[in-house]
């Protein structure tokens, strides 16, 4: 391990040393005074005498101190600098996580804070031909600084970094780290994150050269992971609010959780939350207005940021459905238990279907296709898939209870008599699946909401089943245009939020939940807003002349509100990045020699007035 010199020209100020000695090798001009008896200043009559300028050098302890201080002030100029074990990398890419559970104040005064510490040290210990890359990885990565020897701007970048309320997206940071060190031998990935982050496994191969420094030291916290509103199904004035509630900590948790309207507290309810287990909730409340209803919990834990969300809510409006078919009562009957719904049945349909919310085709093709939202039952367009067959007796292996469609929806014991067998479009993912073709698709294309049905009902056992009723009112919700628009009414952190006006507009502004109005740039002649500014949770409020529309924007991650730090990342199955301590590949020697010269500074004033005193 060798010692060098960052900036070797201030070795230039050691030409000082010879003038501080000078300085003690003049004599000093005396002054004539009249005194009444020289009998003390007898030893110092040589001195005044002497006709010569200079005069021998004598120990003298302020003459040392000077010295050591000169030293000391010239080595700190210098700034020397010792290589740290190993081989030095010629670039690091540093990826500062900024998600919401780097917000945890475990370690004081916060994750974040400590990670941007630790980033900075590693900037002081980057050579003079290294160069680093700083990363900020939240949903989104952003390039805080590119490739650049400058450490001071490499520290106004990490200052520039913040954490937001948004879940960690890692898996861009490392891949966009990946490209930029690519062909290149030395070269590092540092990564400043505690761990909760989603599957790297499309890493495993990768051999990533990956420095994983974790932070954090304790896992205390419990959050909100789900909220939904729905109409009561017997009182159209009453609501239900649904929430989950996640307890991240082996310990039960005492918390108060609140439920309120437009900021007015309709229910506390005090619950204690199972160790490291989600427990359900469920309120009724009245609603008599549009608004928003916000779920709060009150107990100090870890991290603020996922102890809060809210949802909008509207009032339900009567849907109408127009109903496509040769005679299913079943479906009828189904569609009709909604008590919102307006049925309209026909048994062919020549138009378009305007002034309907939504269509359901039971086995008929119509001269026009729809163009509001359908639900298509045993229809396969030709240009809907890329190709169209039958399959007999299809069983059914797997359905997606996760989807808002298959809501406590399942499908034991349900028997098909015959199916079509088609390919799993782009535009749509399966919910209901056999072993040779989806059975049940819903996606969106070109802006239409569409459910396909691949088999006949009335040849399947389904419409017996409780299950059938359920989805077909799920179905009518997931389909409802009004309803689909509350929905987008809620974004996760970090995600746009859309919104199309009726008309275009020229100007708007958006209030954040920080109540400030910040405007919105507007295209020429569009109407529709696309903002971006959605790092914070809370509830916004977007404005365009009179017109108004408020949104909400939440954290609802179970991982993120997970905030134990993770002693290793893994990689796949197999593949396991542990955790290291902070290794500098160099070290600045010249803070220490600083402090030294202050310190000799103040010795030799100390020494100096202890002398003359």
């Amino acid at each position: 391990m060798g010692l060098s010199l960052l900036a070797p020209e201030a070795l230039a100020f050691a030409a000082a040393i010879p003038v501080v000695i000078l300085f003690y090798l003049l004599k000093r001009k005396r002054q004539v005074k009249l005194v009444s008896s020289t009998l003390l200043w007898e030893r110092f009559l040589a001195e005044t005498q002497a006709s010569k300028p200079f005069q021998r050098l004598r120990h003298n302890w302020l003459l040392v101190l000077q010295l050591l201080l000169v030293l000391a002030v010239v080595l700190a100029l210098s700034r020397p600098w010792v290589p740290g074990p190993g081989k030095a990398s010629k670039l690091r890419i540093v990826i500062l996580d900024a998600s919401a559970s780097m917000q945890a104040t475990d370690v004081k005064p916060s994750r974040f804070e400590q990670a941007r510490a630790e980033a900075l040290r590693l900037v002081g210990s980057l050579g003079d031909v290294d160069q680093m890359v700083v990363l900020q990885a939240g949903a989104h990565t952003e390039v805080k600084q590119s490739a650049t020897s400058d450490k001071t701007a490499l520290r106004r970048a990490l200052a520039g970094c913040a954490p937001a309320d948004a879940p960690t997206r890692l898996t861009e940071a490392l891949k966009l780290a990946e490209t930029l060190i690519q062909n290149r031998a030395e070269a590092e990935i540092h990564l400043f994150s505690d761990g909760a982050v989603p599957d790297l496994s499309e890493f495993e191969n990768k051999n990533l050269p990956l420095v994983y420094h974790c932070v954090g030291r304790g896992g205390r916290n419990a959050g909100l992971v789900a909220l939904e509103v729905r109409p009561h199904p017997d009182d159209p004035t009453q609501r239900a609010v649904f929430a989950a509630v996640a307890n991240g900590s082996t310990n039960p948790e005492p918390v108060q959780v609140e439920l309120l309207f437009e900021g007015r507290l309709l229910e506390s309810r005090p619950v204690t939350l199972p160790a490291t287990n989600t427990l359900p909730m469920v309120f009724m409340a009245p609603q008599d207005q549009d608004g928003v209803f916000t779920v709060r919990l009150r107990l100090e834990d870890d991290l603020a940021a996922d102890n809060q969300a809210s949802i909008v809510s509207l009032l339900p409006q009567p849907v109408k459905v127009l109903l496509v078919s040769r005679g299913n009562r079943f479906l009828e009957k189904a569609l009709k238990a909604p008590g919102y719904v307006q049925l309209t049945v026909a048994p062919a349909l020549a138009d378009a279907a305007e002034g309907f919310d939504l269509v359901v085709l039971d086995d008929v093709y119509p001269a026009v296709w729809p163009a509001p939202n359908l639900l298509a039952i045993h229809l396969a367009p030709t240009n809907w898939f890329a190709s169209v067959g039958t399959v007999t007796g299809p069983v059914i292996v797997d359905w997606k209870t996760t989807h808002s469609l298959l809501r406590f929806v399942n499908f034991d014991n349900v028997q098909i008599a015959e199916a079509l067998k088609v390919p799993t479009p782009d535009w749509a993912v399966p919910l209901v699946e056999s072993p040779d073709t989806p059975l049940v698709l819903a996606g969106q294309r070109q802006r239409q909401r569409i459910i396909w049905i691949g088999f006949d009902l009335l040849q399947s056992t389904w419409p017996l089943r409780l299950s059938f009723p359920i989805f077909i009112a799920n179905a009518v919700e997931w389909l409802n245009p009004a309803a689909s628009a509350a929905a987008g009414r809620m974004v996760r952190a970090g995600e746009p939020f859309r919104w199309v006006w009726a008309q275009p507009v020229s100007s708007a502004e958006l209030i954040g939940p920080d109540g400030r109005a910040r405007p919105v740039s507007c295209a020429p002649g569009s109407s529709e807003l696309v903002i971006g500014d959605t790092a914070r949770q809370g509830i916004y409020r977007l404005k365009a002349g009179t017109n108004e529309v408020t949104f909400c924007v939440n954290l609802l991650d179970s991982a993120e509100s997970r905030i134990d730090p993770q002693p290793e990342l893994p990689l796949g199955k197999y593949a396991r990045v542990t955790a290291t301590t902070m290794s500098r590949a160099g070290l600045e020697l010249w803070p220490g020699i600083a402090a030294a010269a202050l310190g000799l500074l103040l010795l030799e004033w100390w020494f100096y007035h202890r002398r003359t005193v």
